[in-house]
């Protein structure tokens, strides 16, 4: 009995066994925050090891990448309106991540997309990023003032809900459109 723990011990000592431990918890990461191009090469090298039993497991993980990588190529959009639908269904299932991806694709593809600025900003509150939150919200509600009705009662921006930056976007004062080049955050002084 006293060799089996001097197997392990020894196993653990050996520098293959440490290197495929590394990529194998490396590809594990990478999958947690479903960024499956990035875990593949590590399951790779894993599967590719001496370590049997690691390389079984990886297999497993590697298969699932696979998977994942083949659906997310599969996806193909008729219109913009179409991914932008698919980015707001990942992000509801708390996807955040591919959700970027997607609304990013579509920001470069369409800069001043209201309704994209604007889900942009509800990922960007939902996420804590909330200076990013104000300054897309500022944009998409520049792009169409009718969606203030829409985040007034939107809980994707309930994190911003005491703060007054998004009070004063959600119900600017009518008269501060006048005089203001302040860059949309009110604090514009009487006329």
């Amino acid at each position: 009995m006293a060799q089996k723990p001097t197997a392990k011990h020894s196993m653990a000592e050996d520098p293959r066994y440490a290197q495929a431990l590394q990529s194998y918890e490396s590809g594990l990461r990478a999958m947690q925050e479903h960024k499956f191009d990035k875990a593949k090469p590590h399951f790779q090298k894993v599967v590719a090891g001496p370590i049997k039993e690691l390389a079984d497991r990886a297999n497993v993980h590697l298969n699932t990448c696979n998977q994942r990588l083949e659906r997310n190529s599969a996806t193909q959009f008729g219109t913009a309106e179409e991914h932008f639908d698919y980015a707001v269904s990942l992000m509801n299932l708390g996807d955040y991540v591919s959700a970027r991806e997607h609304l990013d694709k579509l920001l470069k593809q369409n800069p001043a997309s209201d309704y994209v600025l604007y889900g942009m900003a509800a990922l960007d509150c939902i996420t804590g990023r909330v200076e990013d939150s104000l300054k897309r919200l500022d944009e998409a509600l520049r792009a169409n003032p009718q969606l203030r009705f829409q985040a007034r009662n939107d809980s994707d921006f309930q994190n911003l809900a005491e703060d007054p930056r998004f009070t004063e976007l959600l119900y600017p004062d009518p008269g501060a459109d006048l005089g203001s080049s302040d860059g949309g955050f009110g604090g514009t002084e009487p006329v």
